[in-house]
């Protein structure tokens, strides 16, 4: 055959494929087409028991009928043919026996399994049953009322699978016409004899199809029914998991996230903005704040948020300092937009708040640094230099200087390496930690080391120091070059911030397993805001006046100290002198 002829007799056939595809199939899904299946299965099962319970009375109310007509004869049955009013009991309790085995069928593992299967076999075997029994007795039976009465129940009651339905009706007319007219057999109805006619064949026809298109349409109905369940039931659990991901990112966010009213209130909250405000849960902080102008320590940022807001519809890195629960304050840094309604009305404003409090010391820990470097350092350079121009200005060809030009020089850049390395074993202990060479050490004999070193100082500022550290103490397991550090920079600050003719004393006691080291004058003091930020990176203490330092020796004490696993602290208030104090552990 040619290829044209092929394809000339393959259109029609893919035409008619296509529209059976289109009108007889839902649209398939592999996995959701299975879980119908499945589902199908079980109702198909559930029904069966129905139905089967309902086939069973039906075939009693009709086996009692008969019972009862064996003694009192129905005038309404005598026209029936002899052999049908003899028999008829025969046929009923032969299709009660085989609803009761189908009954004990369903409740097997193949019934559960394979319900189709059970359900065309209960089906046969009533339908089926009578036609046998009649073929036996050599006649012909159209049962109509119970055909009529089978197809309308499975119909109603098991309304899915619209094949099963059809091949229960097409294989008990198949044996109705095919088998009565092959063996010649007639109806024992002497009006009508023959197998059919057209009323009873146009009936039979329409009253299955009426049954097989509802059949139809009602599980093409339970199909799009499951399969829009199935995406609803995705979509719902696709949102549980994106709730569940964005709750977790709201719940666990560094940033504090929050929606406030217009008004001033909020409305939401995460609990990252409920520790920045110094609370334990977030709906104190939703319940608390009625007006988060309050939060601001200048009342005018709110004002000056809002008035962004309306102009430019989001604010980035707002900073303003709040007050916490507690009454401390913190510096946060506010990013945030207008959320509007299609009308564009002012809903509320939706963002996120940052702690920056500590950005802000570094801040100004760096602008006090940089203040000090420029401070510190410009002096003595601009000194040494200031002396080389003058040399330079002398029209002579070799310059002669003078010793105490050299020693004004020398002191100079003695004081500039001086700084330049309290700078660089400030940033290596910030960075690395103080290193220790850890050994037993005699706390006396390094105050005393401490004090030779530093007796010219003390000369020159008419200073008297006493020694009361014994040399009963236990050994600490300390560093011994760092110890020392500690005592010098100690003797030293009180040199610096007093006037000549301070009185400073040394001690050391122990108490329990440390030892405990002070070193008091009797000074002009420090304040107590002095003495909170006494031990921090650069700070400097107002009587410092133009001396040349950094503010980096209580800053270097304080990481010796703690490096060695002991405190230190300063006890003091104005006028009143001072005493520094801190801990080693013995060995």
């Amino acid at each position: 055959m040619g290829k044209v002829a092929r394809m000339l007799m393959a259109t029609p056939f893919t035409t008619v494929q296509s529209w059976w595809r289109q009108t007889f199939s839902a649209p398939t899904r592999d996995e959701t087409t299975t879980l119908y299946r499945d589902w199908r299965n079980r109702f198909l099962w559930q029904r069966l028991r129905l139905w089967l319970w309902l086939a069973l009375m039906c075939l009693l109310s009709f086996t009692l009928r008969d019972i009862y007509g064996l003694f009192f004869p129905f005038a309404e049955l005598q026209q029936l043919p002899e052999v049908l009013r003899t028999q008829r009991l025969v046929i009923n309790i032969a299709m009660l026996l085989s609803i009761l085995i189908c009954f004990a069928l369903h409740k097997t593992k193949l019934g559960r399994h394979r319900p189709d299967l059970l359900f065309l076999g209960s089906s046969w075997s009533i339908s089926l049953a009578s036609q046998l029994f009649a073929t036996i007795r050599g006649f012909a039976l159209p049962d109509t009322i119970g055909w009529s009465l089978l197809f309308l129940s499975q119909a109603v009651l098991m309304p899915v699978c619209w094949i099963l339905h059809l091949l229960t009706q097409v294989s008990v007319l198949i044996y109705y016409f095919g088998v009565n007219t092959a063996l010649g057999l007639k109806t024992p109805m002497p009006e009508h004899p023959e197998i059919y006619n057209v009323t009873f064949i146009l009936y039979i026809f329409w009253f299955c199809i009426i049954c097989d298109i509802g059949v139809y349409l009602y599980d093409r109905l339970q199909r799009s029914e499951f399969y829009a369940r199935q995406e609803l039931e995705s979509a719902y659990q696709k949102l549980k998991v994106a709730e569940a991901k964005y709750r977790s990112i709201f719940e666990n966010a560094v940033e504090g996230i929050f929606q406030s009213s217009p008004d001033g209130h909020y409305i939401t909250a995460n609990p990252a903005l409920a520790r920045i405000y110094g609370y334990s849960l977030v709906e104190e902080v939703t319940a608390n704040f009625t007006d988060i102008e309050q939060l601001y320590v200048d009342p005018n940022r709110r004002a000056e948020f809002v008035r962004l807001m309306e102009k430019y519809g989001s604010v980035s890195e707002f900073e303003s300092q709040i007050y916490r629960r507690d009454g401390s304050i913190v510096w946060i840094s506010e990013k945030a937009y207008a959320v509007r309604d299609e009308q564009g009305k002012l809903l509320y404003y939706e963002g996120l708040i940052e702690d920056i409090t500590q950005r802000k010391q570094t801040e100004e820990e760096l602008r006090v640094f940089f203040h000090a470097v420029s401070h510190d350092l410009r002096n003595p350079v601009l000194g040494s230099l200031m002396v080389l121009k003058n040399l330079l200005s002398r029209p002579e060809e070799n310059i002669s200087i003078s010793r105490s030009i050299l020693e004004r020089m020398i002191q100079s850049s003695d004081r500039q390496l001086n700084l330049i390395n309290s700078l660089m074993e400030a940033h290596v202990s910030e960075v690395q930690g103080v290193v220790l060479q850890r050994q037993p050490v005699q706390l006396l004999t390094v105050v005393e080391a401490a004090i030779a070193d530093l007796e010219p100082l003390l000369e020159q500022n008419q200073a008297k120091l006493t020694n009361l550290v014994s040399a009963d103490l236990p050994l600490v397991n300390a560093d011994p070059t760092q110890i020392w550090r500690v005592f010098s920079n100690l003797i030293v600050n009180a040199l610096k911030h007093n006037p000549p003719g301070l009185v400073l004393t040394i001690n050391a006691t122990r108490k329990d397993d440390k030892i405990y080291c002070t070193v008091s004058d009797n000074g002009v003091g420090i304040s107590q805001q002095q003495s909170d930020r006494l031990f921090d990176l650069y700070f400097r203490g107002a009587s410092i006046g133009n001396s040349v330092g950094l503010g980096l020796g209580l800053y270097l004490c304080k990481q010796i100290i703690h490096a060695h696993g002991g405190e230190i602290g300063v006890n003091s208030a104005l006028d009143t002198g001072a005493t520094f104090w801190f801990t080693l552990p013995i060995s």
